[in-house]
């Protein structure tokens, strides 16, 4: 069976027509990002964002009409913010701001409207493990306390949120593209019993994901509430490196339940270790502490020990902004070697005392996220009447 083009898809999708202007949604150019991998689509449906709820059935539709054709495995539309091209022939219509599940979207404090962040069924915590800047590291501490988590009894998943820059099918060497059994759900591949997610699993490793920030939003969105995860106990995200815009569309968008920072020692990387913790308590999101990755190197020859980026710096910054500092993980070629191989040192090396450092940190993450639940699920005080 030969695989759909794109010419094909648009083709099929420039049957679907667009109720508010009475023209099919491919002449408006609604149509963008399309992405094709062994049968499996995705694109994007620009619209009025307001209009989300109105145009639900018209994405429907898009999925439904391409999902129909021969060589097609699944489909996923995503719903995006409106090119200037609709926005001009679409007329204006009232909305109500909703969720994605469809309820209202809840407060912030001092009456400012929050972006939908319902609960994601059958998962109990989410907790974004973050930087403030690339290269420190983040995706393998990410990677590594996921599986540290899973041997320490927790149900755990791990969704690669970093779309530009996709770690997760290296480090946990597998590879896509996921199967969907409806064309609309996504079924997460498993490394060593954790359910895994990531855009790599779905494009080709040399083909740029180039898409316009609202696009990300929405894939994000997809390959975090299409995806049947089952019963978690905790979704860990490995959030894009940085503060922008993308990250912070993220940390309101996804209903958080705190998040950890991974800096290296040295003062450029804490610097922004602060914009990230700044981030986070503006969207009210709790930050569990810091960790400090890279924090000495051990010479696998000699054993020394060497400080190549300085020592404690981070633990320094923690005490200074007020939050925990929840441990060290050294540089080590072990560390490097088994992610890159696909089989992170927890799962390869569990008794070296670099896996120790993982599944102390784990330890610590679980505990903080227990208490976080358990402050949240807290009741409100009764009113009473006289």
């Amino acid at each position: 069976m030969a695989a759909i083009t794109e010419d094909e898809i648009l083709k099929i999708l420039s049957r679907i027509i667009d109720p508010a202007t009475g023209k099919d949604v491919v002449a408006l150019g609604m149509i963008g990002g399309i992405q094709l991998r062994d049968g499996n689509v995705a694109f994007t449906l620009e619209i009025d964002p307001s209009q989300s709820e109105a145009y639900e059935p018209v994405r429907k539709s898009c999925e439904d009409a391409v999902f129909a054709a021969d060589g097609v495995a699944s489909v996923t539309a995503v719903m995006t913010a409106h090119s200037e091209r609709h926005a001009a022939a679409a007329p204006a219509q009232p909305s109500a701001p909703a969720s994605a599940l469809g309820k209202p979207a809840g407060q912030k404090p001092g009456g400012s409207q929050s972006a939908p962040t319902a609960q994601i069924p059958g998962i109990r915590a989410i907790v974004a493990v973050a930087s403030g800047k690339g290269g420190v590291g983040k995706s393998t501490t990410a990677v590594n306390l996921a599986f540290a988590l899973k041997q320490q009894g927790v149900r755990v998943g791990l969704l690669d949120a970093d779309v530009y820059g996709p770690s997760l099918p290296r480090m946990t060497g597998l590879s896509g593209p996921p199967d969907s059994k409806d064309g609309k759900i996504i079924e997460p591949l498993v490394a060593h019993g954790v359910p895994c997610m990531s855009i790599g699993f779905l494009v080709p490793d040399d083909t740029p994901t180039i898409w316009r920030g609202p696009m990300v939003m929405g894939a994000l969105e997809q390959l975090l509430r299409d995806v049947n995860w089952g019963e978690l106990d905790l979704l860990l995200v490995d959030m894009p490196p940085g503060t922008g815009d993308a990250q912070l569309t993220m940390a309101q968008r996804v209903p958080l339940t705190g998040s950890v920072i991974v800096s290296t020692p040295q003062d450029v990387a804490l610097s922004d270790v602060r914009k990230g913790i700044n981030m986070f308590k503006t969207v009210k999101v709790p930050v569990f502490g810091i960790i400090e990755n890279m924090s000495f190197y051990l010479c696998p020859h000699c054993g020394e020990r060497s400080e190549i980026f300085g020592h404690g710096g981070a633990r320094q910054t923690a005490e200074e902004l007020g939050t925990d500092f929840l441990g060290e993980i050294p540089l080590h070629i072990s560390i490097r070697e088994t992610s890159d191989a696909g089989t992170p040192i927890v799962i390869a090396q569990p008794d070296s005392e670099f896996a120790k450092a993982y599944f102390d940190l784990a330890k610590m993450v679980a505990q903080k996220t227990t208490e976080a639940l358990a402050v949240q699920s807290a009741a409100a005080p009764k009113i009473v009447m006289d």
